[in-house]
């Protein structure tokens, strides 16, 4: 079974036991359970539900990994040339990394 669920701006595609790494949590701390309840679309091996636009009742629980984890360094250069001008500055991402644990669609069984 796999389902699709939305959290911000991004849609992943998940099933139970994925790694993913999710927008940062502050609040988020290792062992917490997170729960998604924007469900868009589920599918096992004989049935599927799409929602419109999301699936009632639905929802993918995960459980937090690594709660302070940063993606790699993104370094920006700005030149202009002959102007005397340049600036080098950089960021790190930062994201919490969850595990799926369960996904529940009232209607459809693992």
């Amino acid at each position: 079974m796999f389902a699709v669920f939305e959290d911000g701006s991004h849609q992943y595609r998940v099933q139970k036991g994925d790694k993913l790494e999710v927008d940062f949590r502050v609040t988020a701390k290792n062992g917490d359970v997170l729960s998604f309840d924007r469900v868009l679309a589920a599918v096992t091996d004989s049935k599927s539900a799409l929602g419109r636009p999301l699936l009632e009742g639905a929802c993918v629980q995960a459980e937090v990994v690594d709660e302070h984890a940063t993606g790699p360094k993104l370094e920006i250069g700005k030149f202009r040339r002959r102007k005397s001008y340049s600036r080098h500055t950089g960021h790190k991402q930062k994201y919490t990394a969850v595990r799926i644990t369960s996904i529940n669609v009232p209607g459809l069984a693992e």
